[in-house]
């Protein structure tokens, strides 16, 4: 079964420098029936103007990955850690027991466009880690390349919980397939463009959950990237 999340149906947090969409509850936007899916917490949909962003703010106990689609996000927090992430640049942190950062738009004139998901961990208090790795658009084109899992196979950076995300970037009539294990559920967001998904249309910022099926199945209708979730 493939339950839509339209990306019309989102929640929203606008203010003077960002434009968030929430796929689940977040902030001041609460909704009962979306508190997430499966160990996946938080999927915001985050635009941030130029010269702005989040001051320095904390976790915990949440695996937290960024992943940008356009522009620059510059990232600093209290392990040390300071980088500049780009179109296909990737950040996997574990807030464990506790972490402080900040994320900026470093431009003075162009937006930057990320995904923040949120992943439950498999377990509290974990040591708090960092990890950043790039995700050429040739190693996604045409086929599902594994983001992060929990032994990084495959290139994949390392989570601390029983998911695996791929990221794949497809052409119009351009498919790739996912088979589920017994037991598994799959996740799909469509960050840009648009997709079937096992048959059903799929546009930028759609969601979808994929239960009780064995095969994901992708097909481009348009220029599309697209993240797919195999969950516990």
């Amino acid at each position: 079964m493939v339950t839509l999340r339209p990306a019309s149906q989102r929640g929203r947090t606008q203010i003077g420098w960002l434009d968030s969409r929430h796929s689940f509850s977040f902030g001041d936007y609460h909704d009962a029936g979306q508190m997430g899916f499966r160990s996946l917490r938080v999927i915001n949909d985050d635009r941030v103007a130029p010269g702005s962003g989040f001051g320095t703010h904390g976790h915990r106990d949440m695996e937290i990955i960024t992943y940008v689609l356009d522009g620059e996000l510059e990232h600093r927090d209290s392990l040390g850690t300071g980088d500049v992430l780009s179109r296909g640049d990737v950040q996997r942190m574990t807030a464990g027991t506790g972490i402080r950062h900040s994320e900026f738009n470093p431009s003075k004139s162009h937006p930057v466009h990320f995904l923040q998901i949120w992943v439950l961990p498999e377990r509290p208090g974990l040591a708090p880690a960092y990890e950043q790795k790039s995700f050429p658009e040739a190693d996604k084109r045409g086929r599902l390349q594994s983001i992060v899992s929990p032994d990084g196979h495959d290139g994949a950076m390392t989570i601390q919980q029983d998911v695996e995300l791929f990221a794949t970037v497809l052409e119009t009539n351009e498919s790739v397939s996912h088979e589920l294990r017994e037991g598994r559920s799959g996740w799909v967001q469509v960050a840009r463009g648009q997709v079937e998904l096992n048959g059903q249309s799929l546009g930028e910022g759609d969601g979808a959950a994929v239960v009780n099926e064995q095969r994901i199945e992708l097909k481009g209708r348009d220029d599309a990237e697209v993240l797919l979730f195999d969950l516990a």
